[in-house]
């Protein structure tokens, strides 16, 4: 996939640092996210200093006037008599998501007012979502440019899952959520409702599910409802999960006549892989599953319905010599005619779910590792474990969703979540193997996100995937372009009222307490959680109880402020800086450098006086210490680079070693600005 030149990305840094701060806005390219598939911009605008009139010729969707009266509050504030242009939407029916219908509109905004055309209502959802993020505020004006858009998706299967069962998320959470993933034409909440942690949903049928797995949390079918009916009003379909036969502690918990073996579970307070399943073997199990999928199905009327499937390696099974028995009888061995298959044992049980599922009109969706020969085609395939099983699925008749790459619990970079592409340009798959390919999904898995902080793993990061599902491929491949818009994106997502800015801000100033929150501010700024699941293993022992209060969970996922000092230092050596006569552009940016870097070796004196009246943050003094010695470093070479001095051979040795200590973690956070360094450094 072709990346961005850095040439091309060092075009804008020039130009916007050469500009003067009024000029810049009307020289910056659009802040549209996802990018439409085709605009045409034109040089006028429409003033918002008089409120738009809402005209609409259909009253088919009830959601599409609700969804207009939202928008325009939010483009021009509350409600005041509309004596402005025209706000003119006109559609042909009433769009149903869960059938896949079409998200096509056309938009078009001129001095004289707005015009809205789709065939369905779902379109006028995205034109209206594209609306809000064209106004522009400049010097205490407020305006639409004018500009002609044709726009509709890629994919047609653009999720984002949420995690409700490692920690409970309120009913306030998600609805946040759904306006997030609204604005950004994200169209599937993928509701991930039970774990070995937890039960979330109220089962009437078998109560003790959500009893024995909701005690900390869990949602009525009230609550239940009222996601289901505030996401429709987004044009956002619900995705519900109940995952077996693995991750179900929770459920073995409540009903112990699950279990595989004649263990008595309580529910699984460890984020550590269980490797407990349920019984596939005895008719009471099928006897449970039939009864809570048959209220489940009910009140998720979603076609679609998620049974997991994932993560389990059949140790249980092989270990119960009743378990083992049943599938020798019946053939479930592999090549040598002895070894029990659990692969074929799941596929079983697959199928006997599948036939549950079905008799309520509901097409299966399951992860990767369910995928085999003898899988019914009609199985809906997400792939988490890498690309190679999308294509599997596809290629052995099965639609498929793509999850590899998105997981924004790893805390990736928006970079990396951006260039995975469910059907990348290079593609093998035949054009009818393509079609297939529904889309993908954004997953946010909760073992490190409570209530308070998932917001901020989720965006602004979530967008950049929500890009690369609806946008053409051809106009989604500037990774520089795609960090401008995703700024301005997170500003106006906070006000939409989510709190992926907010809430690390209060954590922060709670970590302080009534001292100076500065020095700490600046700190985190520049840290970020380890990747991956790096987090499990160093030194600390997580439970769903474990309070998520820490510098490690106020850090972003994607620090800003190192990404920009990244590509700060990378244009100071792309312009030339070692070499004089320097140029006025290389000069500025050197002293914008030693700016910050001097602003963070003074920070460690603050934060180690922070201290002395928080000890709580004494785990984090290494990185403040090391962020101050990693500046002093680079401010000796900044002044080489200003004389035009090759450094030495005992100074390079040096500064590796600095950066080299440096990058040990403390806390489960570690400095994000490191890699930067050793490019400015050469090493």
């Amino acid at each position: 996939m072709r990346r961005l030149t850095p040439a091309v990305g060092l075009f804008w840094i020039l130009a916007l640092a050469l500009l003067r701060p009024g000029q810049a806005l009307a020289q910056l390219p659009h802040n549209l996210m996802p990018v439409p598939a085709e605009m045409r911009w034109g040089k006028g605008r429409l003033n918002l200093k008089t409120p738009l009139k809402l005209q609409l010729e259909s009253s088919a969707d009830p959601a599409v006037a609700a969804a207009a009266r939202r928008s325009l509050t939010r483009l021009q504030g509350p409600a005041e008599p509309a004596t402005g242009a025209l706000l003119q939407i006109r559609y042909g029916r009433m769009g149903s998501p869960e059938k896949f219908e079409e998200e096509r509109y056309s938009l078009r905004v001129t001095p004289m007012g707005v015009t809205i055309d789709a065939p369905t209502s779902l379109g006028v959802l995205r034109a209206l979502a594209t609306l809000e993020q064209l106004a522009v505020t400049e010097k205490r004006q407020r305006y639409l440019p004018e500009v002609d858009i044709q726009d509709q998706p890629r994919f047609a299967w653009r999720g984002l899952l949420m995690d409700a069962a490692r920690h409970f998320m309120p009913v306030s959470v998600i609805k946040r959520t759904l306006d997030g993933m609204a604005a950004v034409k994200l169209n599937v909440l993928h509701w991930h409702l039970t774990d070995d942690q937890g039960f979330r949903v109220e089962s009437k049928v078998l109560p003790r599910l959500h009893q024995v797995g909701g005690a900390d949390g869990y949602y009525t079918q009230a609550d239940v409802k009222e996601v289901l009916a505030y996401a429709a009003a987004r044009g956002i379909r619900v995705l519900p999960e109940f995952d077996v036969p693995s991750h179900a502690t929770s459920w073995i918990a409540a009903y112990p006549r699950l279990a595989s073996n004649d263990s008595i579970y309580g529910v699984y307070r460890s984020f550590r892989t269980s490797n407990i399943a349920i019984d596939p073997t005895r008719k009471t199990t099928y006897t449970l599953l039939d009864s809570l999928f048959t209220e489940m199905t009910a009140l998720f009327p979603d076609p679609y319905f998620h049974i997991g499937g994932d993560e389990n390696d059949g140790r249980q099974w092989r270990r119960s010599p009743r378990i083992s028995a049943f599938m020798r009888e019946r053939g479930m061995v592999k090549a040598d005619g002895k070894t029990v298959d659990k692969h074929k044992l799941t596929t079983y049980f697959n199928r006997r779910v599948l036939a549950m599922l079905q008799k309520h009109g509901k097409i299966m969706v399951g992860w990767d590792e369910i995928l085999g020969p003898d899988l019914p085609k009609e199985i809906v395939i997400q792939s988490w474990r890498g690309k190679k099983w999308l294509d599997d699925a596809v290629k052995q008749g099965h639609p498929a969703i793509l999850s590899e790459g998105y997981y924004l619990d790893l805390n990736y970079t928006a970079a990396s979540h951006y260039l995975p592409d469910p059907v990348p340009a290079t593609t093998t798959l035949t054009p009818a193997q393509q079609k297939l390919v529904l889309g993908g999904e954004a997953t946010m898995w909760a073992e490190f996100a409570d209530s308070v902080i998932v917001e901020s793993r989720i965006w602004p990061r979530a967008a950049v995937v929500a890009e690369r599902l609806w946008s053409p491929q051809a106009s989604t491949q500037d990774v520089a372009d795609m960090y401008r818009r995703l700024g301005g994106v997170s500003t106006f997502l906070e006000t939409l009222g989510l709190r992926h800015l907010s809430a690390p801000r209060l954590l922060l100033a709670q970590m302080a307490g009534t001292s100076n929150v500065a020095p700490l501010r600046t700190l985190a700024e520049v840290v970020e959680p380890v990747k991956e699941y790096k987090r499990h293993f160093q030194g600390m022992f997580y439970t769903p109880q474990t309070p998520l209060n820490r510098l490690v969970d106020a850090a972003p996922a994607e620090s800003e402020v190192a990404r920009r000092f990244g590509v700060l230092a990378d244009s100071v050596l792309m312009t030339g800086a070692r070499k004089p006569p320097q140029s006025t552009v290389s000069l500025r940016q050197l002293l914008q450098l030693r700016a910050q870097l001097l602003q963070w070796q003074a920070n460690d004196q603050q934060f180690q006086l922070l201290l002395v009246l928080n000890p709580a943050l004494r785990e984090y003094a290494p990185l403040s210490t090391q962020l101050a010695a990693v500046s002093g470093v680079l401010l000796e070479r900044i002044n080489q680079l200003q004389t035009n001095q090759m450094p030495s051979a005992a100074w390079l040795a040096a500064a590796r070693a600095t950066l080299t200590a440096a990058q040990a973690p403390a806390g489960q956070a570690e400095l994000a600005i490191i890699p930067a360094a050793r490019r400015l450094v050469g090493i």
